[in-house]
């Protein structure tokens, strides 16, 4: 689907970048060639809470709470396979909660569900459980973010992209059989 919906936009890996707001994995039949795409030069994402709900099972053996959300995909692997992914979780420790990309003109935040304040700050220290979790300003509907032009979000699915103000939340659940939204900030 992805492969397909960039051919569509004439994405160029050789100068453009695909920026993923998280959930690469845990969403689909085939998480493992997901996270595998951060191997690519073209591709990055920011931490989803799915990432972080994996990191958290391997690195304390309780896995009941990642495994109730999809993470069963991982027991069904082959050991070969299972030392793939566990090459790939280390580049998931290395993803950031938030990514900054400045653009001609423009600076735009990606995180997963939110960025918990009203005004943005690069590395200004905020609550990271929200950044990926939060549905409250989606929900209440709360106006943009100073700080930065846009904010693009994902996490939670909705039918089509929403935006108000700077905000934009393109989760549209293609996992749930919804369009995969992709977004071209330049």
């Amino acid at each position: 689907m992805l492969m397909k919906r960039l051919r569509e936009c004439r994405f160029d890996p050789q100068q453009d970048l695909l920026v993923s707001v998280g959930d690469l994995i845990d969403r689909g039949p085939d998480s493992l060639g997901c996270l595998a795409l951060l191997r690519e030069s073209w591709m990055t994402a920011v931490r989803g809470n799915h990432e972080q709900m994996a990191l958290d099972a391997r690195a304390s053996s309780q896995s009941t709470l990642w495994l109730m959300n999809g993470g069963d995909w991982f027991t069904r692997l082959t050991a070969e396979h299972a030392a793939q992914a566990e090459a790939l979780f280390i580049l998931c420790q290395r993803l950031p909660w938030i990514l900054e990309v400045r653009c001609r003109h423009s600076t735009h935040v990606i995180a997963h569900a939110d960025y918990p304040a009203s005004t943005y700050q690069w590395q200004k220290k905020v609550d990271l459980h929200q950044v990926l979790w939060s549905r409250e300003r989606l929900i209440n509907k709360r106006g943009g973010i100073s700080g930065a032009d846009h904010f693009w979000f994902g996490h939670t699915p909705l039918r089509r992209r929403m935006d108000f103000a700077n905000v934009h939340y393109i989760d549209t659940g293609a996992v749930f059989g919804g369009q995969l939204t992709l977004a071209r900030i330049q």
